[in-house]
């Protein structure tokens, strides 16, 4: 067996057995099986007995027959004879109670017999008590109705019965919910011919007439914000064609074919996207950028053009940025006074809370509704879109991020008391429509952020449902690492002749500014190899003579994993943190502030971390598990070599990572990167692997 085998381990299922037995006082006329020493004698004449004695309809059938076929045993002589008795001595105590005891039959639908016997007949207990009359259900109904026996002074039988009736009418139960069975002797009820027949057509005529009057009550909204700058205007063909070659190669293009309208030629400084906005100049110096990057170059002038943009782009290369300062100004310059809005007017998904609450500090008193809406993936990738926002003041527009894991209720209330920008995650989001604590009616700058990675996650149900409450006619934005079918197909459905920008390739490739090892290992030397190097950066961060410390995120496969890693650092005496997604909200943001401030250099992981997230100063990626796919060594990469930094990363492969060895081969090969000879022979092999295996499937039929 390989070595790389040797993790597997079979999973085990221990299944209990377990029986139940509880006497009802409603049900104590049939005996126990102990009680007929003659049914015990023939296993075959045991066999005859009921298994079971279902509520309600059948009952007496099964019960009948079986005492048929044994000739009226001493089980059944014994089954009448208790319940004789019993309901003798019902009757006594009540005569002796004083009760000038009569009796009343009532009819309920025997689909209720469950319902007025209750969870071992606590229910019937109950009505007994409240009532002080006797209930007793007679087993010989058939067919959709039952008859309770009623015995006690009038008063008490008035007293049951509308106990009854009060909880039969108020039961989730319906009469259109009763079911033929075997044992009925009642044929299902048939639809009248006369039935009224739905007109469907009329139906989502009368729909899609509501839906149009819904949306044409809103105001109307503005999109085009854009002044071209002289400079601007001025560059010609060619000129646009290299500076979008030099610049990481943008690509632009139009989304559907036959879309004529000009793009816009990108932007070169700042001002030439916001000299009529000198506010945003001044927050973006006082932030100390220098010049936009290149998917900022592209996507600024389209965006204030009033077009839906799709922005394809690694991560760390400005894009959250990109979306943001548009949406401030979209904000800032609808027609109706943002105080007189009912919702949102910019909605921002994103894909954790940590990266909803960095977008919602991006940006930041009380007005009703946003208008922006941004979503993100996950709750760090919200947190982190949270703190990006909150950086630049503009107009006083305010955010808020709601995200799965986080104080609901606070939550809630910051919503209320009214907000400009809402950064999300899908699921809470979804939670806070349906139960109506927010309002996206005014919703008008929408904002998909890492769609791809929301698909991945199973959100776009929610995505759609959370869509149904935007206007349609809003200004949308989906930014993405790649651009798979699902993507495509999201676009085609909820955007509106979008345009695209594509910065690098569409092919996946890591940043090129980190260098990239990989070291072919096996799964018993991993550990040795991360301690060996955590002593190298340790000792690098206690020279004095080294101005840069080093810190490093260790990505993992498993939360177990996660752990364990990190317990046996800290017995080792090494400071370190660790995230993953079952660890406490208050845990996971404590945990991102300690390797940002510099009080740990050490985070363990897993790809809960590897989008999105931006530690300026990470300067190491080591890849202790192989990810499950190509595109996340792509994402977990991209956590180095942000703006501008250089930074390496170090990844373990092993035997059972072998099917990954093409692809991350093309990978290292686009960033020219040395490619090992044992990750050549593994994908070489491999690929002698596959091949075989492939035919040998076509030729058993598969």
């Amino acid at each position: 067996m390989d070595d790389w085998a040797d993790d597997w381990q079979p999973s085990t299922t221990t299944t209990t057995a377990r029986t139940d037995s509880a006497t009802n006082d409603w049900d104590t006329g049939w005996p126990d099986s102990s009680a007929n020493s003659a049914v015990k004698e023939t296993s075959d004449e045991s066999d005859l007995r009921p298994k079971a004695f279902g509520r309600g309809v059948g009952r007496a059938q099964r019960a009948a027959t079986w005492r048929q076929q044994n000739g009226g045993t001493q089980w059944a002589d014994q089954s009448s004879h208790s319940r004789e008795e019993q309901s003798v001595a019902n009757n006594r105590s009540y005569s002796d109670s004083g009760h000038n005891s009569s009796k009343r039959t009532v009819q309920i639908e025997s689909s209720f017999v469950g319902k007025v016997i209750g969870k071992g007949g606590q229910t019937i207990r109950d009505l007994q008590t409240k009532s002080g009359a006797r209930i007793h259900i007679n087993r010989e109904s058939s067919g959709y109705d039952t008859d309770i026996e009623l015995s006690g002074s009038t008063e008490q039988m008035d007293c049951a019965e509308k106990l009854i009736k009060d909880l039969t009418q108020s039961s989730d139960y319906s009469s259109s919910r009763r079911s033929f069975n075997n044992y009925s002797n009642d044929e299902p009820k048939k639809e009248s011919a006369d039935s009224e027949m739905i007109d469907w057509g009329a139906a989502i005529a009368e729909s899609e007439a509501a839906t149009k009057q819904k949306w044409e009550a809103l105001p109307p909204i503005s999109k085009q914000f854009y002044f071209e700058n002289s400079d601007v205007r001025a560059m010609s063909a060619e000129f646009v064609d290299k500076f979008r070659a030099e610049s990481n190669n943008i690509i632009v293009s139009h989304f559907n074919e036959g879309d004529t309208r000009v793009i816009p030629n990108p932007v070169q400084h700042f001002n030439q996207a916001f000299e009529h906005f000198p506010e945003i100049l001044g927050e973006i110096k006082r932030q100390g950028f220098e010049k936009p990057s290149p998917i900022q170059c592209q996507s600024w002038p389209i965006l204030l053009s009033g077009f839906d943009l799709i922005g394809i782009a690694q991560t760390g290369t400005g894009k959250t940025l990109a979306y943001i300062l548009p949406a401030m100004i979209h904000i800032d310059s609808q027609p109706m006074k943002r105080e007189e809005r009912p919702g949102p007017t910019a909605l921002i998904m994103a894909p954790t809370r940590e990266l909803a609450q960095q977008i919602e500090k991006e940006k930041r008193e009380e007005r009703p509704g946003p208008t922006a809406l941004i979503m993100a993936p996950t709750r760090e990738l919200a947190q982190q879109i949270e703190k990006e926002c909150q950086k630049y003041r503009y107009r006083d527009i305010k955010c808020v991020c709601i995200y799965g894991g986080g104080d609901r209720a606070t939550q809630i209330n910051s919503v209320g008391k009214g907000v400009e920008i809402v950064i999300a995650t899908p699921g809470r989001l979804n939670d806070l429509c349906m139960n109506k604590h927010i309002d996206l009616s005014s919703v008008s700058y929408l904002v998909l952020d890492e769609a791809d990675r929301m698909l991945d996650m199973g959100f776009e149900p929610q995505i759609k449902k959370i869509l149904l409450d935007v206007r349609p006619n809003r200004h949308t934005v989906m930014m993405s690492a790649t651009w798979p079918q699902t993507v495509r197909r999201l676009a085609v459905t909820y955007m509106e002749n979008p345009m695209q920008v594509y910065v690098g390739t569409l092919n996946l490739a890591a940043v090129h500014s980190v260098s990239q090892q990989i070291i072919i290992t096996t799964a018993e030397e991993k550990r040795d190899i991360m301690y060996d190097f955590i002593d190298k950066m340790r000792k690098h961060n206690s020279d004095e003579r080294n101005e840069q410390k080093q810190k490093v995120i260790i990505f993992c496969g498993k939360k177990a994993l996660t752990d364990d890693l990190a317990s046996d650092c800290v017995l080792k005496g090494i400071d370190c943190q660790s995230i993953h997604g079952d660890r406490d909200q208050h845990d996971r943001e404590q945990a991102l502030e300690d390797i940002k401030s510099g009080a740990v250099d050490i985070l363990f992981a897993t790809d809960v971390a590897s989008r999105g997230l931006d530690i300026e100063d990470i300067t190491h990626i080591f890849n202790f598990d192989f990810p499950r796919n190509v595109e996340e060594y792509v994402h977990r990469v991209g956590r180095t070599g942000r703006a501008g930094r250089t930074g390496a990363s170090i990844t373990l492969v092993t035997r059972q990572d072998w099917k990954h060895t093409p692809e991350l081969i093309a990978i290292l090969e686009e960033a020219t990167q040395e490619v090992p000879n044992d990750l050549a022979e593994m994908a070489r092999r491999y690929s002698a692997w596959k091949e075989k295996h492939d035919a040998e499937e076509a030729a058993c039929g598969g």
